[in-house]
């Protein structure tokens, strides 16, 4: 299988981390997608090799029922254990199913997972604490800051400095091709001073000539009869939402320095031959991960 790495959290070896592609074989990674609940388990357990972790050893993962809200769930390792223990919401394989948007932890022998198909896997850690995070940032959780938010309680549960921090942002949507509507560029505008630095406008294109039959003419019947032009109605500006760069200014403004933070210059609407994208694809499509966790 491909897994993608970033280079900024490489070099740390007691860390764990990556972003799954759709390769191979449509390498679905979400319960809710698809009919083979035994294929994606054992996809799961081809990410944990991937990852290099120990075969002999049990790593608990830990998913989220995703809601794009900026509910973040924070478990240190003095209480992973417990939850581990008292959780009823467990996937077919295991896993720990949180109902939120992001994932913290200091417990090692966890995996956080995000999973992904256009939306943004953001994977922080600070390596002075050893404290790791999963963030999922579509729009709606960008607009309430959700990145921001997540550096935010790494600093307040356990004491991260975010000048320590690093950033990886993996695939996703990127602004050639997230296209939106009037009601997210309000919902960005109402919230950050840079919004228009966030979106794109792109002109349409000056309207078509196209030609078509008269259907009255007031020209004798034996004039020849030629078809005229006529032009479109000009459309109103298309709007397109730079995702990544909105995330980036969040870590920026978190306190995380500009070279700690890595974006992945891949699009996932732009290479559907490499990873899943539920907008090109028309919500026909699997899910990626974005996975982070402590060795120990």
């Amino acid at each position: 299988m491909e897994l993608l790495e970033a280079p900024p959290l490489r070099r740390f070896e007691w860390l764990a981390h990556g972003f799954s592609t759709r390769r191979p074989e449509q390498f679905n990674l979400s319960y809710s997608i698809g009919p083979s609940t035994a294929r994606v388990t054992r996809n799961r357990r081809l990410v944990q090799h991937a990852l290099g972790l120990p075969r002999g050893k049990v790593w608990q993962w830990v998913t989220l029922r995703q809601r794009h809200t900026d509910v973040i769930k924070v478990f240190p390792a003095e209480e992973a254990r417990s939850l581990r223990r008292r959780s009823k919401e467990r996937e077919p394989d295991g896993a720990l199913k949180l109902v939120g948007d992001a994932l913290i932890t200091d417990s090692a022998g966890v995996l956080l997972a995000v999973q992904v198909a256009d939306c943004l896997p953001i994977l922080l850690m600070e390596p002075g604490r050893r404290v790791v995070a999963a963030v999922h940032a579509g729009w709606r959780g960008t607009a309430q800051r959700i990145t921001e938010k997540t550096v935010g309680r790494m600093q307040l549960e356990f004491g991260c400095e975010p000048r320590r921090m690093r950033a990886a942002i993996g695939p996703g949507i990127h602004a050639c091709c997230y296209e939106i509507g009037r009601e997210v560029e309000e919902a960005f505008s109402g919230q950050f001073p840079y919004w228009e630095k966030l979106i794109r406008r792109v002109k349409p294109s000056p309207s078509q000539v196209h030609w078509q039959q008269r259907l009255y003419s007031p020209s004798p019947p034996t004039a020849e009869r030629r078809p005229r032009p006529a032009l479109t109605a000009p459309e109103s500006e298309i709007l397109h939402l730079d995702l990544v760069e909105a995330n980036r200014r969040q870590l920026r403004a978190a306190g995380i320095p500009r070279g700690h933070i890595w974006a992945s210059p891949l699009c996932t609407a732009c290479r559907t031959d490499l990873l899943f994208s539920h907008r090109a694809e028309q919500g026909h499509t699997g899910r990626m991960m974005g996975v982070i966790g402590l060795r120990g």
